[in-house]
């Protein structure tokens, strides 16, 4: 029995006791709550979340969203190996499926943006979806969402970047503006607030937001159509907007985005006959092909697949490849494709060459199939 001046480690006093237990890592929890009653009751405290809180220690997270989920995020710890599900979000359309949203972090805290809600299914063809300027807050110390300050401007499909410890958005689409937005805002997690920037140059729709040198670039729904793109950049130093020329070698339309390295790399995933890898150099900005995505093999199939509709997030300058679809062809009787949904998770150092591809384990329920959404967020003491 289990008494209640018993230490939390027995040979330690209960201060030392209570930091080395904050310094374990997310995924582990579910295992040490099992330890004792007193573990689980502490790491169910607001003492416990408070003093991770205080020490900045968020652990490393990997955020994923996966259609046919019911909006059920779910989260990897890389140090414990583990997936684990989220709370469910707080929203007031909990039935219908979330599209079209940007998701960030910042500030030891994930942020999901914006975007529409609309039916599952088509029973109803013509319904109209809803285009929402909501914001929620996830906070990895309590491990609870809640309602943040909401966008002036509800958007969805738009461009969305940390830069400096603050979320820009800019363009993206809503049930009023068919040409796009040209609308921009601030968001300042200290102060819970938005704040209006000056409007982009044009408006723009279906594009991504990518942070780079201090800056906030908004790259077109034109993407990779021609062989020199103009991109929009603002920067925050004077808050202007000017365009620059620069080379995009992938199609807007895969919408997987660009990941900036430590050291100012971007990684990307052209998804043109195959699906490579591509770095950009930080001095000259020249693209260099790294090496292919490899195909699934899936049991009793004769032949490796191409993955469509993956995910493409990085962590501690590491890829990952997650989830996904493919078409297998079934031979017996006439013949058709079956689309088989993944829940499977490669890893690699794009920057460390050849490349060395890693399985880990892969996504939990609800997750499989295509990736709707995902996001990264790394320890950070500020």
């Amino acid at each position: 029995m289990e008494t209640t001046d018993q230490p939390l480690i027995p040979g330690l006093p209960d201060d030392l006791a209570l930091r080395c237990l904050a310094m374990i890592s997310h995924g582990y929890h579910g295992i040490l709550e099992t330890v004792s009653r007193r573990w689980r009751k502490l790491f169910h405290s607001a003492e416990y979340s408070n003093y991770k809180a205080r020490e900045g220690w968020s652990g490393n997270w990997l955020f994923v969203l996966t259609g046919g989920s019911e909006n059920q995020w779910v989260a990897y710890d890389p140090e414990a190996d583990r997936w684990h599900p989220l709370p469910r979000i707080p929203t007031s359309h909990p039935d219908q499926e979330h599209l079209g949203f940007s998701c960030a972090c910042v500030l030891n805290k994930f942020l999901l943006i914006g975007g529409t809600y609309g039916a599952r299914d088509q029973v109803i063809p013509h319904q109209t979806a809803l285009t929402t300027n909501e914001v929620f807050q996830f906070d990895p110390f309590r491990k609870e969402w809640r309602n943040v300050a909401s966008m002036r401007t509800a958007r969805s499909h738009f461009a969305c970047s940390v830069v400096s410890g603050k979320v820009y958005v800019a363009g993206g689409r809503n049930t009023s503006s068919g040409g796009g937005l040209a609308l921009a805002e601030v968001y300042n997690p200290v102060t819970d607030k938005w704040e209006d920037l000056p409007p982009l140059p044009s408006p723009q729709m279906d594009c991504i937001g990518l942070p780079y040198d201090g800056k906030f670039y908004v790259l077109t729904d034109l993407v990779g159509l021609l062989e020199q793109e103009t991109s929009v950049v603002f920067d925050p130093s004077d808050e202007t907007w000017l365009s620059v020329n620069d080379t995009w070698p992938f199609s807007r339309a895969m919408h997987l985005g660009i990941q900036v390295l430590d050291g100012g790399h971007i990684c990307t995933v052209v998804d043109w006959g195959g699906s490579s890898i591509e770095t950009r150099d930080v001095d000259n900005r020249e693209w260099h092909h790294r090496g292919l995505i490899p195909p699934v093999i899936l049991p009793d199939h004769p032949r490796p697949l191409e993955v469509f509709d993956y995910g493409f997030v990085a962590l501690r300058n590491e890829i990952y490849v997650l989830g996904g679809r493919v078409l297998r062809w079934e031979e017996s009787g006439t013949g058709k494709f079956n689309i088989v949904k993944l829940s499977t998770v490669r890893v690699c150092n794009p920057l460390s060459l050849p490349l060395r591809w890693r399985e880990i384990k892969p996504m939990c329920e609800p997750a499989f199939g295509s990736i709707l959404g995902c996001a990264s967020m790394e320890t950070r003491s500020f």
